[in-house]
């Protein structure tokens, strides 16, 4: 039989200290990554997209990207440029040899957008998403707006949309498939 054996103060001090390390570099650490989870775009090469609310279509587009929109809590205008700005330049579309070479300007696309809050569902928590990341929509609805006037500005043509915030019907012919995510944040990836 081991005799227990009396557990010094010193002892109990460093197990607390490295404990209370610990858990202050994983909370740095998940708070981080928490900021680091901003404006999300789903992009899908499509020949053709429409989207309807109730009886109505609000936008359709032949050749070009259908593109979902997400904005998060703490998302601000220098995001939406700048993602505005990579969603053009994407080389999502085939060139002559079949390669991803040439961008969503060079093959004359359009553009179709859809706000989608569901892009920061949380499940972490159980099996009901929770929404809690995503902008409300009197912050949400300015940067969306921005991202659409930004987007027709660089096409030099309109962008045609989904309604904000309304129960809608997404039509599509994906081309490939090719479908891209990409969050502002992660600007290096």
């Amino acid at each position: 039989m081991f005799a227990a054996r009396p557990v010094s103060m010193h002892l109990i001090t460093r197990i607390c200290k490295i404990a209370s390390i610990y858990i202050t570099v994983f909370t740095n650490w998940s708070t981080t990554l928490e900021k680091r989870i901003v404006v999300r775009v789903v992009i899908q090469r499509v020949k053709s997209a429409s989207v309807r609310v109730g009886e109505r279509v609000t936008g359709s587009i032949g050749q070009g990207l259908l593109i979902f929109l997400g904005i998060a809590l703490d998302d601000n205008s220098e995001d939406i440029d700048w993602l505005s700005r990579r969603v053009t330049q994407i080389r999502a579309f085939n060139d002559d040899r079949g390669l991803l070479n040439r961008s969503l300007i060079e093959v004359e696309g359009e553009s179709l957008v859809v706000s989608q809050f569901t892009l920061y569902g949380n499940l972490r928590k159980g099996n009901r998403p929770s929404f809690n990341r995503a902008a409300p929509p009197e912050s949400a609805i300015p940067l969306y707006e921005s991202f659409v006037k930004t987007l027709s500005e660089i096409m030099e043509k309109p962008v045609a949309t989904g309604e904000f915030g309304a129960m809608m019907e997404v039509e599509a012919i994906n081309d490939g498939p090719v479908t891209l995510i990409i969050d502002s944040r992660e600007k290096g990836f």
